[in-house]
């Protein structure tokens, strides 16, 4: 027997990933165009990386609280209020070290072995291996593409649903598809979660990448105060922070110890100086996303009319998010396909394979970058497909 045969099963098991394992066959090419990871290319602004050094500087390198620090916590009810029309205690919130932190603390609190967790795919893929490493069954509902683009079928959720079920994550604006849920889609998943007595993790980090006109949906639209839902976030994406690791959960505030003794129990609290960079962003930082979104809704546009001039390309562009995913007529093995990208176009795209059930036949690529370079990726995408 070898030392991995004495590891826990879902631990041994748990999958690689297909998005790192694209990205390290393709690392370090001379002129590739990365567009295979969940970032954009702009490193974090000098308005939150002072901040962070002036809180090193100043010797905050000791413990700290374990909820997050008092003025972080009052800047993210601050940020709710402005930006979601509806008032925000410090009292709901909890600092993480990421936002995979606060999913796999949120799992913690509501699913153990035995139990299943629905969700929707295609899908980011670490929602579903962190449920799998916890013992907990992960079960995908597929979304269904057609010309109006991504749809859920209420009615396949429902059915999905067992008397093992526990939680279902909802990641609206999706990574990696764009779909993006109304109000009226909120209001029948929260409705089915009442009806079954389930816990809803939402994962809204994209709420602000929305082309649509204004901030996307979110089930602070549709909830009551008492309702079993528990929102994770991230500072990763709207301020360009994806390398701190700092993230969040929005909670009841009755749920505020036993998250504290969570995070106890996990990474003991976030660095200090690093929750001053956050506070930054989120005290200076509107602004900086509003250029943000405006400048990856120009990249949604750009590459879409590319790549749709092929006619050989199967898309929808996104509602939110800054990822297209797409497939190509002909091109059943995505992971192949992402190679041959790297290989013959030198554009870095992650395989629809990463995603999970309903991502065959798909690629992902991340527009969040400079027009320049996402129009020169496209046109080398479009004379590689021209190519084939």
């Amino acid at each position: 027997m070898s030392l991995l045969d004495d590891i826990r099963a879902e631990a041994r098991l748990a999958p690689d990933s297909g998005i790192s394992s694209i990205i390290d066959y393709g690392r370090g090419r001379p002129g590739l165009i990365p567009m295979w990871a969940g970032e954009g290319d702009q490193a974090t602004p000098e308005f939150i990386t002072a901040a962070a050094v002036a809180g090193l500087e100043a010797g905050e390198t000791f413990y700290t609280w374990q909820r997050g620090m008092p003025d972080l916590r009052r800047a993210l009810a601050d940020y709710h209020s402005r930006h979601f029309g509806r008032s925000a205690s410090a009292e709901e919130f909890l600092v993480t070290g990421s936002g995979m932190h606060a999913i796999q603390l949120a799992l913690q609190a509501t699913a153990g072995a035995g139990d299943e967790a629905v969700y929707l795919s295609p899908a980011w893929p670490n929602f579903a291996a962190a449920a799998g490493v916890m013992g907990t069954r992960p079960v995908p509902v597929e979304l269904t593409f057609s010309e109006r683009g991504w749809t859920l079928d209420i009615e396949r959720l429902d059915a999905a649903i067992t008397p093992r079920t526990r939680v279902l994550f909802v990641n609206s604006p999706s990574n990696p598809t764009g779909w993006t849920a109304d109000r009226e889609t909120l209001a029948a998943i929260l409705a089915l979660a009442r009806r079954h007595g389930l816990w809803i993790i939402a994962d809204e980090i994209y709420a602000l990448f929305h082309y649509r006109g204004g901030r996307a949906a979110s089930f602070l639209d549709v909830m009551e105060p008492d309702d079993r839902i528990i929102f994770v976030n991230s500072f990763s994406k709207n301020w360009a922070m994806t390398g701190w690791r700092v993230g969040w959960l929005r909670v009841h505030p009755s749920l505020q110890q036993m998250f504290e003794n969570l995070i106890q129990y996990s990474n003991s609290g976030v660095p200090q100086f690093l929750q001053r960079g956050a506070l930054a962003a989120l005290d200076q930082g509107d602004a900086f996303v509003a250029g943000q979104v405006e400048r990856a809704g120009a990249a949604r546009d750009l590459v879409c009319r590319i790549l749709g001039a092929t006619n050989r390309v199967k898309l929808s562009p996104p509602a939110g998010a800054f990822y297209l995913f797409f497939a190509i007529d002909g091109l059943p093995d995505a992971r192949a396909a992402a190679a041959e990208i790297v290989d013959k176009a030198n554009v870095g795209l992650a395989p629809g394979t990463a995603f999970g059930a309903g991502g065959d036949g798909y690629l992902r690529l991340c527009f969040h970058r400079r027009l320049d370079q996402v129009e020169e990726a496209a046109e080398r995408l479009a004379g590689w497909i021209g190519g084939r």
